[in-house]
């Protein structure tokens, strides 16, 4: 199993590193007339800094404001049994009943914005990922109804990692909200990959050992 861990291992750290190799090639760009040329010129891979915002802003008139993107999750309170065992003094048990009240999901709805700009440049809103929703507010329409609003502002400045080609960008190009370049690329570079699959790795082996020494395996003895 280490061998077998040490090859998963080697086999990441060559993605990894190929992946270096692409951002330290790629082309470092902070200016919107750089971001055009180098869509109209098929410049490749680049790291672009730039402010994102949204041309058509969304929102729910009931808390207004303006926004990218806009989630309403409606919740109820509602009671719930449940059942727990005990045991008395002489070890007897007992199955007895609570209750309790908690807020539930129950049904959403959004709204996104049909166009965004970045670095000055116009584009669908699906070709660069939003960033995540941030809670905006809580309306309590009763004493077991409440809505709770989720929001992108309508503005952000972060970094892009993109293929720049064909006057474009591809679709869900991945936005590192308030990141620079430089900060971006640390990110990007981490070996976290490596850290994570070997603790999963050691985890898994021990596992396996633990469940192999206490089956019932007739030729230990």
């Amino acid at each position: 199993m280490l061998l077998i861990g040490f090859l998963i291992s080697g086999k990441i750290q060559n993605v990894i590193m190929d992946d270096n190799e692409r951002y330290n090639k790629a082309v470092k760009i902070e200016d919107e007339e750089l971001f055009r040329y180098g869509m109209n010129t098929n410049v490749g891979d680049a790291f672009v800094y730039g402010k994102l915002e949204a041309v058509d802003t969304v929102t729910y008139p009931e808390i207004g404001g303006e926004y990218m993107y806009i989630e309403k999750v409606k919740e109820l309170y509602n009671m719930h049994t449940e059942t727990y065992i005990t045991t008395d003094d002489k070890g007897n048990a007992q199955v007895n009943t609570r209750t309790y009240w908690s807020w539930d999901y129950a049904g959403s709805e959004d709204m996104r914005c049909q166009e965004i700009s970045f670095c000055g440049v116009n584009f669908a809103s699906n070709k660069i990922d939003l960033p995540d929703a941030d809670h905006i507010a809580t309306i309590k329409e009763s004493s077991n109804e409440r809505y709770k609003y989720y929001g992108v502002g309508a503005e952000c400045k972060g970094t892009i990692f993109t293929d720049l080609r064909d006057k474009t960008i591809p679709n869900n190009t991945s936005f590192y909200n308030n990141l620079t370049i430089d900060e971006t690329i640390e990110r990007l570079e981490s070996d976290f990959p490596i850290i994570i699959f070997w603790i999963f790795w050691v985890v898994l082996i021990g596992g396996m050992v633990f469940g192999f020494y206490y089956l019932d395996n007739e030729w230990l003895k």
